[in-house]
């Protein structure tokens, strides 16, 4: 069995210059030629096993020092970042690139830090977009926007609150045990579930000890509030360890997220982690087929999919996101590399907004970003009845979506041609920070970018982008 070879030039020359030895010296004590320590020190040749056993015995160097976990991490980070479609076209061969960790790590370092400076330089464009879009420009975020940041922050996983309501949920599952359970769980605490035609979701009465649901509601609203309920009463310390560790600034951002952490706990008790990933993957992330089983409504089942991010077992990686009629965003999360709009609207060529057209129907589309990525993206309808005519009717529409590269696990793809560059439609994130010039649906200009008026012509836009 043949083993790997130790190239570990840079980390060579670096041990004997701090040293003070010069390679004479150094090849001297090694018991090593001239030329052959130089070939080392350039990566020409590798490392021997004799000349390992010289270092640890004639310098006490750990040789583990000498192994390949820097070179392995920076070629990892810089393959990352020739992901990023900024880079067009085949990207480095894998030993062109262990080739410039092993020789040049400087160099790599660079260009890693060049590529992470770029990003934040968009993210910089999108807080300056928020920013400009608040009434006012406040200087600090507000509570609410604190609280979406924290769980955005956290790709909207909460792995200690996640694995609670997986082992609160137990193996049964399903609509109809899961709220066995939390009744019975409640019923432990000295606590009265009942029911009453009311608008009010839920109200509970901590003196009576009586939790009162909307008889109104639907069965799987019903059985998400007394979940919700029921994190708030028997899992309060997890909460407050969570919130102690996100340091809020105020005590109503904390008093949102605890709502927060609730309801995701809710989410996460109906549709258990690991049943609930392998469920998404047998039925190809078919939301009809999870919502029948798992009780759940379309809308929890498109939100929990976007959670789907424990290290060690990740589902696809997703967007989410909720509009209302008037095109702003009341939900969102991506766990991809599509970020949306930190204020206002969705870009109105998105498929979202065309969703209230269509009640009832799932609305299929290929788009592509200003940076070159592409997705495929479901969106629907999603009505929210107070249960009684004449009451108000809340009217949403949602959208779920992934990179294209994983098209093939979600049954949403049968019969679109993701070969084709034709089919993807192109779309921004926010007029503010999209840098397409040649947008029929533009609103504003973009940001940093100077403009040319001409007033003898008049094109789509009044304005050409420069």
């Amino acid at each position: 069995m043949s083993t790997q070879k130790l190239y570990a030039g840079v980390k060579l020359r670096e041990f004997r210059t701090r040293i003070g030895l010069t390679q004479k010296d150094f090849a001297s004590k090694l018991k090593v030629s001239l030329p052959y320590l130089n070939q080392m020190e350039n990566n020409h040749r590798p490392v021997s096993s004799a000349v390992v056993l010289a270092l640890a015995t004639e310098f006490g160097i750990d040789v583990t020092e000498l192994s390949q976990g820097d070179g392995e991490r920076l070629v990892s980070d810089m393959r990352e970042a020739l992901a990023d479609p900024l880079f067009k076209g085949d990207a480095p061969p894998l030993a062109d690139l262990r080739l410039t960790a092993s020789n040049a790590p400087a160099l790599a370092r660079a260009f890693i830090e060049l590529h992470r400076s770029y990003r934040q330089t968009h993210e910089r464009l999108a807080s300056l977009d928020e920013a400009l879009g608040r009434d006012g420009a406040q200087a600090q975020p507000s509570a609410w926007e604190e609280v979406r940041d924290f769980f955005h922050y956290c790709d909207n996983y909460i792995d200690a609150v996640d694995r609670a309501a997986e082992h609160f949920a137990g193996q049964d599952g399903g609509l109809k045990s899961i709220r066995v359970a939390a009744v019975a769980r409640l019923g432990n605490a000295g606590i009265r579930v009942q029911f009453e035609e009311a608008e009010m979701l839920r109200r509970y009465d901590a003196q009576k000890k009586v939790l009162t649901l909307s008889a109104l509601a639907t069965p799987e609203t019903q059985t998400f509030q007394l979940l919700l309920q029921v994190a708030l009463l028997t899992q309060n310390a997890l909460l407050e360890a969570t919130l102690d560790l996100a340091r809020f600034k105020s005590d109503e951002a904390r008093a949102i997220a605890k709502i927060g952490l609730g309801n995701y706990f809710a989410g996460a008790a109906l549709m258990p982690y690991g049943k609930f990933l392998d469920a998404a993957r047998k039925s190809r992330h078919d939301l009809e087929a999870l919502s029948t089983r798992f009780g759940a409504s379309i809308e929890q089942v498109a939100h929990r999919l976007s959670t789907l991010q424990r290290p060690g077992a990740k589902g696809v990686p997703f967007f989410f996101v909720r509009v209302d009629q008037a095109g702003t965003i009341t939900k969102r999360h991506s766990a991809t590399r599509l970020q949306f709009a930190r204020f206002g609207g969705a870009c109105p060529l998105w498929n979202v907004h065309r969703a209230f057209e269509t009640p009832g129907q799932f609305l299929r589309q290929l788009a592509e970003t200003p940076d070159g990525v592409r997705y495929i993206s479901i969106a629907r309808d999603v009505t929210k009845s107070a249960g009684r005519y004449g009451a108000p009717v809340r009217r949403y529409a949602i959208a779920l979506g992934c990179e294209v590269a994983h098209a093939e696990e979600l049954v949403y793809a049968n019969g679109m041609d993701i070969t084709r560059a034709e089919a993807f439609e192109p779309i921004g994130i926010s007029c503010r920070i999209c840098e397409r010039t040649n947008c029929h649906q533009r609103s504003v200009p973009p940001l940093e970018r100077p403009l040319e008026v001409d007033p003898d012509q008049r094109d789509v836009l009044p304005y050409r982008v420069g």
